[in-house]
């Protein structure tokens, strides 16, 4: 398998949300690709300016970030159509995997390849490694999120190009890619959340602490959370279905949790977070992880806690 390394630029509208094109509020404007083979040795590059179609001028932040203007990208810029289908030819008919730092990027490419009507070339689930995420995995909390510039310098890489450049940026993620140890962090694939399941289908992965379960869209909120699959709790370990110790209840208006009970390896926790689809449909994120007591005891009291707060909601007239 090989690697594609992808970093993207783009520009948004420099009028904020009153200017910005419906299902496009970033429109890209450079494209920048490391090619690594199975070994992760370098094997090619691809970079490309794109000529702004949407938006006719640069964001300021934009500009300043990147150091691109207009007129350069309208001089040297060519077709997101005609760049996007010379990048596909470029990473190739062989099996490849992408990397990017960050979980943005490949939404962002589909969202621009849908806007132009062009066919989506990816298939579903389309999974690929989050260098961010892995780094954080291997060198840091596994929570906490690192900006790119830090982790090159965290590891001492030469900078030999400015950051907020596409290819830049491609180059320092695969330097950094290449830094990762795969045998033991590369279970942890992500998946992109543009392309969900058709109908009557989700995604399933384990991981080695958590299983993810993403939905198919639903028409509102309170079919997604009916559904069989999404509610129910079943084992991490052992895939049985469990009986639940803590039903679902809400903390706001996007994340559930409950609680279920293995006899064999102990709680579960369930957590289940609501978003909104490009079609502006609801899907659900279920993740289970084990739990221990005193998690048990924090979800009881969390439970408790919203109870009060909608009782203590005024009243509809």
């Amino acid at each position: 398998m090989n690697y594609i390394v992808l970093d993207l630029e783009w520009n948004q509208s420099p009028d904020g949300k009153e200017g910005q094109t419906r299902h496009l509020p970033f429109e890209i404007i450079e494209i920048g690709a490391v090619k690594l083979d199975q070994n992760r040795k370098r094997a090619g590059k691809f970079h490309r300016l794109v000529k702004p179609q949407v938006y006719d001028e640069l964001h300021f932040k934009i500009q300043e970030v990147t150091g691109l203007d207009i007129e350069q990208l309208r001089r040297e810029g060519e077709s997101f159509p005609k760049v996007i289908r010379e990048f596909l030819e470029w990473c190739g008919p062989e099996e490849y995997r992408f990397c990017t730092w960050g979980p943005m990027d490949l939404t962002e490419l589909e969202r621009n390849i849908a806007y132009y009507v062009l066919p989506q070339p990816f298939l579903r689930p389309l999974l690929y490694y989050d260098v961010q995420k892995l780094y954080s995995l291997e060198y840091g909390d596994g929570s906490s999120r690192m900006a790119l510039d830090l982790a090159a310098a965290e590891k001492g890489l030469a900078q030999e190009g400015a950051f907020h450049r596409a290819f830049n940026d491609a180059c320092y993620t695969a330097d950094i890619f290449e830094k990762i140890d795969l045998e033991r962090f590369g279970v942890y694939v992500s998946v992109d959340y543009y392309l969900l399941p058709g109908k009557g289908e989700a995604y399933r992965l384990y991981f080695p602490e958590y299983s993810k379960y993403v939905s198919e869209e639903f028409e509102t909120r309170e079919e997604l959370l009916k559904n069989k699959e999404m509610s129910d709790l079943v084992c991490l370990k052992c895939r049985r279905m469990l009986r639940k110790k803590i039903r679902w209840f809400s903390c706001g208006q996007r994340f559930y949790f409950a609680v279920g009970i293995c006899p064999e390896h102990g709680y579960m926790r369930g957590k289940i977070r609501v978003k909104k689809s490009e079609r502006e449909l609801y899907y659900g994120v279920k993740t289970i992880r084990e739990a221990g007591e005193e998690e048990l005891e924090q979800l009881i009291q969390k439970r408790e806690d919203n109870k009060k707060k909608r009782k203590n909601l005024p009243k509809k007239s």
